[in-house]
């Protein structure tokens, strides 16, 4: 029987852990190459404190802003590896988790929090060793009386997130690849770290202009046929 209702889902397919720990192995810039330069979340979700990785599958949550009650059931609803990502609608006028969550969801095994909107406590996350990944952050804390949704698609940092897609965080920001599409991808990802090795050899090696350069150029209208840098 069905364990799913109007407000939460529990039974949708997550991105299978093998893939997930190949795509760990990737920055984020690689995977948003690959796929087609989708998938990256607005580049003011950024890493709470310096150094935070993360990768797994998207358990996604939409609450009311300012509100966290429903980060509290997805968090009993959660599988150890999951990655919390809240749609808190951008709202930064109070924290929707702090050091005693993060501090909960770390104990449950959880992969890291993903939040479009405010978090607190982040000296706190030095030490806890646990990745956060959010708009900002504000003392206020949250209220919890509103009804959300949990398992369902959600719009986070300008992506669409549907629940079970992987989720990869590292330096650089976040960026969201679909379950269906990311064993396909992976393969991609690998030929352009291999590329972009031989691309660095070469500029070490003096050869500074891309080989595409002057072809991109001439398509752009700057250079005529014929003519080159």
């Amino acid at each position: 029987m069905s364990t799913d209702n109007a407000c939460i889902r529990r039974d949708f397919e997550r991105v299978p852990a093998d893939l997930v720990a190949q795509a760990a192995g990737y920055q984020t810039a690689i995977l948003a190459d690959v796929a087609g330069r989708r998938g990256a979340l607005n580049g003011r979700i950024q890493a709470l404190r310096p150094g935070m990785r993360l990768a797994g599958p998207a358990l996604t949550v939409e609450v009311r802003p300012g509100d966290n009650l429903m980060i509290h059931a997805a968090m009993q609803i959660a599988r150890p590896g999951d990655v919390l990502v809240v749609d808190g609608k951008g709202d930064l006028s109070s924290a929707l988790m702090g050091a005693l969550m993060f501090t909960a969801c770390k104990k449950l095994g959880l992969a890291g929090v993903v939040i479009d909107g405010a978090a607190r406590d982040s000296v706190e996350l030095q030490d806890l060793g646990f990745p956060v990944f959010c708009l900002g952050t504000n003392p206020n804390g949250p209220t919890k009386n509103a009804a959300g949704r949990i398992g369902h698609a959600v719009s986070v940092g300008g992506v669409s997130v549907q629940a079970g897609d992987l989720v990869l965080g590292d330096e650089d920001g976040v960026v969201v690849v679909e379950r269906e599409q990311l064993a396909a991808l992976l393969p991609l990802a690998a030929a352009k770290v291999g590329d972009e090795a031989r691309r660095l050899d070469a500029i070490h090696g003096g050869r500074i202009a891309a080989s595409w350069l002057d072809g991109a150029l001439r398509s752009a209208g700057v250079l005529q046929a014929g003519e080159a840098l």
